[in-house]
């Protein structure tokens, strides 16, 4: 990595599973499973999972691609 770069990476600060919780506005217990289950990207530091803003986003960004559109059926009237 080049010094321009990681200095960059050096003033990111990683967020906790509780920040992460607050950003979905999930209970902390989710990002636990999905981050254990490898749907969320994360890694530990010192026994302790810590997430980085921009992975998070992207990740967001990839669950919103996945959900297919709304269909509404015809529904008829009794």
């Amino acid at each position: 990595m080049q010094s321009r770069e990681m200095e960059h990476a050096m003033n990111k600060q990683a967020w906790t599973i509780q920040q992460v919780a607050e950003f979905l506005n999930v209970n902390p217990r989710t990002v636990y499973r999905l981050v254990q289950a490898g749907k969320l990207p994360g890694f530990k530091v010192a026994g302790s999972w810590r997430f980085l803003e921009e992975d998070i986003r992207e990740w967001v960004n990839e669950q919103k691609q996945q959900v297919p559109p709304t269909r509404h059926r015809n529904r008829k009237s009794k």
